[in-house]
């Protein structure tokens, strides 16, 4: 695994500061990975470099990382099992590095939860344009969650919800099951279990969910909502299998079928 190192000998000089944003660089190419390196050490990020998932994994758990670069063709290990095992307990925003040629590859990558991709060969111009706007749309999405979870609790509108056994507070990013006790969700799980509990007993469309957990910045790239789902249902359901909670509507979209009681 490497750290974070600096090149002094091309560094521009800016300053680090706390809003300064770490990419890690995931792929198997030593030039590929000194290339991106380079491309955004001069726009001032922090990088860290990684060529296979044990490597991923040490990266993240030695602190945060704002965005992923991750190539599919990884020698003896495929990018999209990394790319599923990461969006099962983190939000971080991933951009896949593909081939122009691997189209099925990159339209499972965007299923499974990548944010965009980019195609080689690239230009290093449209990677650091795709990467500021990955990140930019990351951050709105969190600052708006946050900002509407402040503004429920000043107004005293701080709701819990109950469903089928389970209690949910959305403000505290809080989910605890019938022994109260508590369970991880991502943030885009949270809000993707809002707009249910907030609609019970009504079919939304696919593109009536995107539009209510993102408003109107998003893309037919950000995330497929049939993967979202799919990973939520294994989290909060009996049989992941036999939905009972949020059940599919065949050619419309999805619904709440249980019962929902709010408490403010």
């Amino acid at each position: 695994m490497w750290g974070v190192q600096r090149r002094d000998w091309w560094y521009t000089g800016r300053t680090v500061n706390e809003k300064t944003k770490t990419i890690l660089v995931v792929d198997d190419d030593p030039k590929i990975r000194q290339l991106l390196r380079r491309c955004f050490e001069m726009e001032n990020y922090l990088v860290l470099e990684a060529d296979n998932a044990d490597a991923v994994h040490a990266c993240l758990q030695e602190g945060v990382v704002d965005l992923i670069t991750l190539d599919l063709n990884l020698g003896l290990e495929n990018g999209l099992d990394i790319a599923a095992d990461l969006r099962t307990k983190s939000d971080v925003p991933i951009i896949i590095v593909t081939g122009k040629g691997d189209v099925i590859d990159r339209v499972v990558g965007l299923e499974m939860g990548a944010d965009d991709y980019i195609a080689k060969p690239f230009h290093i111009r449209e990677v650091l344009a795709r990467v500021r706007s990955v990140i930019r749309r990351s951050q709105d999405r969190a600052s708006f969650a946050a900002e509407k979870a402040e503004s429920d609790v000043q107004r005293g509108t701080d709701k819990v919800f109950q469903v089928n056994g389970w209690t949910v507070c959305p403000s505290r990013f809080e989910l605890k099951d019938s022994d109260g006790k508590s369970h991880k969700l991502t943030a885009n799980d949270f809000k993707l279990l809002l707009v249910f509990l907030e609609s019970p007993k009504r079919v939304l469309s696919r593109d009536q969910i995107m539009d209510q957990m993102n408003g109107q910045d998003w893309t037919p790239f950000d995330r497929t909502i049939d993967n979202q789902i799919a990973r939520l249902r294994k989290k909060i359901e009996p049989d992941p299998n036999n939905p009972k909670i949020i059940k599919t509507v065949r050619g419309v979209g999805y619904m709440l079928a249980a019962d929902v009681t709010a408490v403010s």
